[in-house]
């Protein structure tokens, strides 16, 4: 699978130790199964070091597994993973972060996309400190120190390593004209005015789940932790800069100090509970209510930044996973907030590794609840596996068999024809759309019975919050991803989207209505939505299914035998003829191409004119001269393209990720489809010149072929992918479970044609990479004898199959 860079973190390097016990816990008992049964919820937790990870996956009844175990059904990973991890995980798996993450985690990639947010929303992102990347912006920093200068004001300024954390390296400043132009250096606008608890300066630890990206789902814990410093705070002055126990919150920098006070009660002690300090808020007569509104606002909009980067990663890792699939990716986020004399929140960073370190009981009760809430809100199943791997297979099949898919249109065809194909594949996308939609509607009725702790905070209950988010949402995709990624603008601004059940249930059944009239029978008036006009003898027509019935549209259909009738042509009258023989089917269920054309009785008459044995023969010779195919490198011998094959293949560790990234991702489905035509148009060829057949077609081989090439590019391209990496599905499978014999001689053909495709994509791959230009430029243009790629500046290449 593709290989991404690393992506960087604040924890990304840090060393996994594994403690051996918690300091009040110690006579916890832990049973560890060492073999892996059948029925259970797997876990690999090698990769954390944290013991409450175990005691929750424990007390969830998860089974812990060997360290070495990828097939888990839970990974937890202290640090950030690599993005070809994330692209190996099957769909039944779920691993604790989100590739993309690191834009928001990472100091200065904070900095950078919240300036440019800034830029359009100043006023929706008034919640973060005004920063300066160094040494990138040093100058623009330099001409605001002198700006204050001239108007006699003086601030003061934190300055902190970009990828830092545990508050290492962090210092303040009052003259800012003395700092010099380091590298990676962060620099914000110090909060000198900070809401104060007995004297002392604080932030809050808040966590956050986020459960997808695809749609986002957003939850917030409610609790979380107070953190004190452990000096009385006085506002920054020359004399106080190096007190950082006055002015850092950091528990990992206070809990060194003396009068760092460990206290076991939530309502004492240099760090208490979220929980407790909204209590404190109430005491005081403080609006709790907005407090907890204004933390929500600050965390879905700081997500929302993220959104774009965290949807295209996570596109890039998971190609061909249909929208709104089950997540592989959740993540537990820490953001640290302070909160100013106003209480207004403002947001110092995230944490995408956040510490469940238990020194305290106020550490165990708040993070065990945290972790124990995420995992029930997950709903990871036993079933999940068999689950996924069925409905993996489901929709291989549909998509070797053509089911569910709109017929391609003809050239020259009817506007009648037309009319049909409009409709059809408005209907699939409409299907499609309520489906994903009555998936959500049961995650969420999962997630309201389970939430613990947690609440939903995006998307929102009040709608107008929605549209606000909605619209700041377009905001960020038209920002960071402007020029590229095309298909996640138009899925952004699809009014589907935002429809709900009901909606679509209405423009299903008005294409149903539609449908009717274009084939000519009675049509009939939609029905009020009151159940009073419910009968299906009304004479205004049934009514549309509404939520409480089943999940399905059931119409009845009224035949009129003096409807008026257009004329129409040949394959149209065929079609009226097989739908006025049968009653039509209205059920969500119905396939599309239940109003297919019926197949000639001479579909079969080829092969019922040979016998077994000339058919045995005739696929003999076929696999002969399948087997003589050779590619042509543009430019090259035949022997010094077979050369430049096996020297990838020898150097394969080296050339697996870019040919992953070139044929998964730079190539999109149009193009691998003309990639594989090279090869399917000289098998087309042997086999008209081997079985003297006019319409090769309705040849069973043919047949079976084409069924391979369609697993080829199953999954936008995964099922070619999977013949190089020995992973996944193999697509000898479709042919052992089927029920339809293959001899080992059509298996044999079958095989050669997957060597000759993979090899195909090796050649335009090296081609690609080895000429000017780039790979995502090239079109594929094709005449009767060869295939050509264009690169820009134009340069014409000739790649082409000979027949020996």
């Amino acid at each position: 699978m593709p290989s991404f860079p690393n992506e960087g973190d604040n924890h990304g390097t840090a060393p996994v130790t594994l403690s051996s016990q918690l300091p009040y816990q110690s006579t916890i008992k832990r049973k560890v199964r060492k073999k892996k049964k059948n029925g259970v919820i797997t876990a690999n937790i090698a990769g954390t070091k944290y013991e409450i990870v175990r005691i929750v996956i424990q007390e969830m009844g998860f089974v812990k597994t060997r360290d070495e175990d990828e097939t888990a059904n839970l990974i937890w990973s202290d640090c950030a993973v690599q993005q070809e991890k994330i692209a190996e995980l099957r769909n039944y798996q779920r691993i604790n972060h989100f590739p993309g993450m690191g834009e928001i985690c990472r100091k200065d990639f904070l900095a950078r996309n919240m300036t440019k947010m800034i830029k359009s929303q100043p006023q929706e992102y008034s919640f973060i400190p005004r920063t300066w990347i160094f040494p990138a912006e040093y100058t623009q920093f330099q001409n605001y120190v002198k700006e204050l200068k001239k108007k006699r004001r003086q601030k003061t300024f934190i300055v902190k390593p970009a990828n830092g954390a545990m508050g290492h390296g962090i210092s303040l400043i009052r003259n800012g004209e003395k700092l010099q132009a380091q590298d990676h250096l962060i620099v914000q606008e110090y909060l000198d005015k900070p809401f104060l608890m007995e004297g002392y300066k604080f932030d809050l630890r808040v966590y956050i789940l986020v459960t997808s990206c695809d749609p986002l789902k957003v939850f917030l814990y409610h609790d979380g932790l107070v953190r004190m410093g452990t000096e009385k705070y006085h506002p920054p002055s020359d004399s106080n800069l190096s007190q950082l126990y006055m002015h850092l919150t950091n528990y990992s920098v206070n809990k060194h100090n003396e009068r760092f006070e460990r206290d076991e009660t939530e309502d004492k002690g240099s760090k208490r509970s979220i929980k407790w300090f909204t209590e404190f808020l109430e005491t005081n007569n403080l609006d709790v209510s907005k407090f907890w509104s204004d933390i929500s606002e600050l965390v879905v909009k700081t997500l929302i930044v993220a959104e774009p980067h965290v949807l295209h990663a996570y596109r890039m890792c998971r190609p061909g996973q249909a929208p709104g699939s089950d997540s592989v990716c959740f993540e537990v986020l820490g953001f640290d907030i302070l909160l100013d004399r106003k209480l207004k929140p403002w947001l110092l960073e995230i944490n995408r590794a956040p510490s469940f370190g238990t020194d305290q009981k106020i550490d165990y009760d708040v993070k065990k609840g945290v972790l124990l809430n995420a995992l029930k809100l997950l709903n990871i199943r036993t079933s999940d596996k068999r689950r996924n791997l069925a409905q993996q297979k489901a929709e291989a099949q549909k998509r070797l068999y053509g089911q569910g898919s709109v017929k391609k249109l003809l050239p020259g065809s009817s506007d009648w024809e037309k009319q049909r194909h409009t409709l059809e594949r408005r209907k699939q996308e409409l299907k499609e759309r309520l489906a994903q939609v009555r998936k959500q509607i049961s995650k969420e009725e999962h997630e309201n019975r389970h939430m613990g702790n947690y609440r939903r905070i995006y998307p929102p209950d009040d709608k107008t919050l929605l549209e606000k988010y909605d619209s700041l949402l377009a905001t960020a995709f038209q920002t960071f991803l402007a020029g590229r990624a095309a298909s996640l603008q138009r899925e952004m601004n699809n009014p589907l989207k935002r429809m709900k059940e009901e909606d679509i249930l209405d423009l299903l059944e008005q294409c149903e209505i539609d449908d009717e009239k274009l084939m000519g029978k009675c049509t009939r008036q939609r029905g009020p939505k009151s159940p009073s006009n419910s009968s299906p003898t009304s004479s205004a027509g049934p009514m549309r299914r509404s939520v409480s019935c089943p999940r399905s549209i059931s119409v009845l259909t009224m035949q009129s035998p003096g409807a008026e009738q257009r004329p129409l042509s040949a394959k149209a009258s065929l079609q009226m003829q097989r739908a006025s023989s049968v009653n039509r089917s209205h059920s969500l269920s119905r396939s599309p191409s239940s109003a297919r054309f019926p197949q000639t009785a001479t579909s079969e008459s080829l092969l019922q004119q040979k016998t077994k044995e000339q058919e045995l023969a005739l696929t003999k010779e076929t696999l002969v001269l399948i087997n003589d195919l050779r590619l042509k490198f543009p430019g090259k011998t035949n022997e010094e393209s077979e050369l430049i094959i096996e020297d990838i293949m020898d150097n394969w560790k080296y050339h697996k990720t870019k040919v992953s990234s070139f044929w998964l991702v730079k190539l999109d489905s149009a193009k691998q489809r003309k990639v594989l035509d090279i090869v399917r148009t000289s098998v087309r060829a042997v086999l008209q010149h081997v079985w003297k057949a006019p319409d090769i077609e309705n040849l069973y081989l043919y047949r079976l072929f084409n069924r391979v090439f369609n697993r080829l590019l199953w999954s936008h391209g995964q099922g070619l992918w999977n013949c190089f990496c020995n992973s996944g599905s193999s697509w000898e499978t479709m042919f052992s479970k089927g029920s339809e014999a293959v001899t080992p001689e059509q298996l044999q053909c079958c095989q050669r044609i997957v060597q000759l495709c993979k090899h195909c994509l090796l050649v335009v791959y090296k081609h690609s990479s080895d000429s000017r230009g780039s790979p995502t430029g090239m079109s594929l243009h094709w005449d009767d004898t060869r295939y050509k790629f264009e690169y820009f500046p134009p340069k014409l290449y000739v790649l082409r199959i000979v027949l020996e």
